[in-house]
Formats: structure tokens, sequence, C-alpha cells
């Protein structure tokens, strides 16, 4: 699947996102969001609490789960590593099956990477700019 790696900050941490052209669809980190919302202290911590999010939600029957995918995603170390992805939908619902009070601001987070996607379909000139500042805050 063609896709484009991107890193966001979110309250002082990174969340991985890939752009998929062909399906024309985010795919967000799951463990990437789940350490926003838990205050993680690592990543570790975070990868745990999603492994047992994912047991308790698939015996409760839940499809977020089975809709989750697996990307290649840059990991810390620079190499890429195959991750749990879900869709904006997906995220959604992992968020909502998280007790946290940081659920409304990511909420508002991904609303504002969707549009932000939206007027660079509209402006493609947003894409090029967009892809200097963030080769810009990677090299610093």
């Amino acid at each position: 699947m063609p896709n484009e790696s991107i890193i966001k900050a979110f309250d002082g941490k990174n969340i991985r996102i890939v752009w998929d052209e062909k399906e024309e669809k985010y795919y967000f980190s799951v463990v990437d969001v789940v350490q926003v919302l838990t205050d993680s202290a690592g990543y570790q911590t975070a990868r745990t609490y999603w492994k047992v999010l994912k047991n308790r939600l698939t015996k409760e029957g839940n499809e977020t789960v089975t809709n989750c995918n697996q990307l290649k995603l840059p990991a810390a170390d620079g190499k890429k590593r195959m991750t749990d992805v879900a869709d904006l939908e997906g995220i959604f619902r992992i968020i909502q099956s998280i007790p946290s009070k940081k659920a409304e601001p990511v909420k508002r987070w991904l609303a504002e990477v969707g549009a932000q996607r939206i007027d660079q379909m509209i402006d493609p000139e947003q894409t090029f700019q967009m892809a200097v500042e963030d080769y810009r805050r990677q090299a610093a």
C-alpha cells in the first residue's frame, strides 16, 4: 500500500501517522495514541496497555481490533517496524474505550489533522510547504 509517513506532535509526544493515497485515509499508530491518552511514561508501558485493552475488546466482540491493520512505521531507533494502526473511525472507537481526561483534546487534534489534509487536497502547495516544515523540524 503506497503511503507517506508523518509524525505529528500532540501534548509533547509524537504520534506516527500514515496517509494512504490509494484508500485516501489516515492511519494512526494505536500505541502512540494510547500513550498520549494514558500519560504512559514510555512506549513499552503504552504497548502493554494496548495489548491488555486489545484482548478485552476482542473478548467483548468489539470490531475495532479486527479493523486494525499493521504497517511499517519508523521506530525511535530509525528502523521501520510493524505497528498496529487504525483509521480515524477506529482511533475514535479506541479513544472511547480508554477512560481519560485527554480524550476530548485528542478528538479535536484528530479533527484538525483531517482538516489540514482536506486543505492540502484543495491547495496542493500546502502539501509542499508542510513537507518543507517537516523536513526542517526533523533536521533540527
